[in-house]
């Protein structure tokens, strides 16, 4: 198989590892915490280089719908996500899974915005927060289907 953009070059057709380690994800989870609650579901997109995921949360009383792909960067060595939102929003984040610790860095890692969490050990719930400078809320998500 060869990859046109890039003249022929053969393409990787296996995902790359590091994804994998989100797949704790994958599935149908209820958020809720101070402020929001909702749904959100993760899949994998067809061939496992993407991790998709769909949002509709109340946040604040209004509704936060979009799509978030997630998926290896190769310039910066690290999963690199877009988020399209419903009110014409593109949010870039960045993921990282340790043993059952989930950082979801705003922008860059380092950022002081971000998404800590944990999963218990079945994988069927997380805790965690997210802060940034001067603010923050806890959030806390369920899985109701696999």
């Amino acid at each position: 198989m060869t990859d046109e953009i890039l003249g022929g070059a053969p393409s990787a057709n296996t995902p790359r590892p590091t994804l994998k380690t989100l797949d704790v994800l994958v599935g149908t989870w209820h958020v809720s915490g101070p402020g929001h609650h909702g749904t959100v579901t993760y899949e994998w997109m067809p061939g496992g280089h993407f991790l998709v995921q769909h949002v509709d949360l109340i946040q604040d009383g209004r509704s936060t719908t979009g799509v978030e792909y997630i998926g290896y960067d190769a310039d910066s060595g690290t999963l690199k996500s877009h988020f399209f939102g419903s009110t014409g929003d593109i949010l870039e984040y960045v993921y990282e899974m340790n043993d059952r610790e989930l950082t979801i860095w705003f922008g860059q890692p380092g950022s002081p915005a971000r998404y800590r969490g944990t999963f218990d050990a079945e994988g069927t719930s997380a805790t965690g927060a997210w802060a940034w400078p001067g603010g923050g809320y806890e959030s806390a998500m369920t899985r109701v289907r696999p």
